[in-house]
């Protein structure tokens, strides 16, 4: 019992279960009970089907978790500052650009395929630092920092092309209402009202305004978490609702919510896929964007910038720990699997980006973790940026 507590309590737990909950969905997928599974995804529960609640709703929760851990970085963590944000922002960026640019180079040609450039752009922080955590002193306590802000980076980044390039048709009207709910949303915040249950009936509503103007209903997480107050009072005592929220979200998203989004969302029939598709360019377009693709843009990005000086190299950090980051930045899973399902629709497409998906993200966490554990050395303190 005492090693199940450790497990669950460990960094990496929410990775494993991940990790695990995606291969029962692809055993569940090619086995006998396929019939089961599929028709479960698409049975209707209320107004929705199984796989709507699961994309659409549940979804929306992790959202907002990863809004209010934005927030609490961006207000008291590793995001508080210009400087802080430089070196992991640039690399999000470049780390963006860069496996955009290896998927449209493979596929630039094919109209249906180049909507899945974003594919290969996110990184799975679930997943990332369970690797990392996994190596526990081997990492430089820099460099784990430098991973866990460049991820919070990564997913606003992601955020941000849903938002502005994954949405077909609007309706102004419910466009009209979420912004009416989120001013009163702001109008609460003002007034320094921390207790949750207005936060959490305007947020429904909001919700249900996205959900219907065509944007994704996800984004309606993102916009609640900007309005939670950091700060505030309560029966007289000083409380971080932003925090409160996070420790109350944390354990229901890591261990209920995506490994539940990984079983419904990677289940591909194999029987349907030929050693001819693992070279088919949306294969090799994700595959290629988060394993060379992510190493290049955050591992370049870090390089150019010590060697022109403009940033130190971070303490007690060496060049192959550097490398070895970059590589688990290629772990895309969660978010990459997610843009997958808004940038095609259900088909062959789809399913050949879930196994470029599959095929990056495991290369890049092995990889990773071969170089962290085997290769890297011990730095000492960085005295020159030579």
């Amino acid at each position: 019992m005492s090693r199940l507590v450790f497990f669950f309590q460990s960094a990496s737990a929410g990775g494993v279960l991940l990790f695990v909950a995606a291969v029962f969905g692809i055993i569940m997928a090619n086995s006998p009970l396929a019939p089961v599974y599929f028709n479960f995804l698409h049975m209707k529960a209320g107004p929705l089907d199984v796989h709507l609640w699961i994309n659409d709703v549940l979804m929306a929760i992790f959202f907002l978790l990863v809004g209010l851990e934005v927030k609490r970085e961006m207000v008291h963590g590793e995001l508080n500052t210009n400087a802080k944000r430089f070196l992991p922002g640039i690399g999000a960026f470049f780390g963006l650009c860069v496996p955009a640019i290896i998927y449209g180079v493979l596929n630039g040609g094919n109209p249906e395929y180049i909507h899945g450039w974003a594919i290969p752009t996110a990184t799975d922080i679930a997943f990332a630092i369970g690797i990392v955590s996994i190596l526990g002193s081997r990492v430089p306590v820099a460099m784990k920092v430098f991973l866990t802000t460049l991820a919070v980076m990564d997913d606003l980044m992601a955020i941000v092309i849903i938002a502005i390039f994954y949405t077909d048709t609007l309706q102004f009207f419910f466009l009209f209402a979420a912004a009416l709910i989120f001013i009163a949303l702001m109008y609460i915040n003002k007034k320094n009202y921390v207790r949750p249950v207005p936060y959490i009936l305007l947020g429904i509503g909001l919700w249900f305004c996205i959900f219907q103007s065509g944007l994704h209903a996800t984004l309606a997480g993102v916009i609640l978490a900007m309005t939670i107050p950091f700060h505030g009072e309560r029966d007289g005592r000083h409380i971080s609702p932003v925090v409160e929220w996070e420790h109350a979200l944390s354990n229901w998203v890591t261990f209920l919510i995506v490994p539940i989004f990984g079983f419904a969302n990677t289940g591909v029939p194999m029987g349907d896929v030929s050693l001819g598709d693992l070279v088919h360019p949306v294969v090799l377009g994700v595959a290629g964007g988060l394993f060379v693709g992510k190493q290049i843009g955050v591992f370049g990005t870090m390089y150019v910038l010590v060697k022109t000086n403009i940033v130190p190299m971070p303490d007690k950090t060496n060049w192959v720990h550097v490398y070895g980051i970059a590589l688990c930045c290629g772990i895309g899973f969660t978010m990459s699997l997610f843009v997958n399902l808004l940038a095609f629709p259900p088909g062959h497409a789809q399913e050949m980006a879930k196994i470029g998906i599959f095929i990056g993200s495991v290369l890049s966490g092995i990889c990773g973790y071969i170089v962290l554990r085997f290769i890297a050395k011990p730095a000492e303190p960085q005295l020159s940026n030579s």
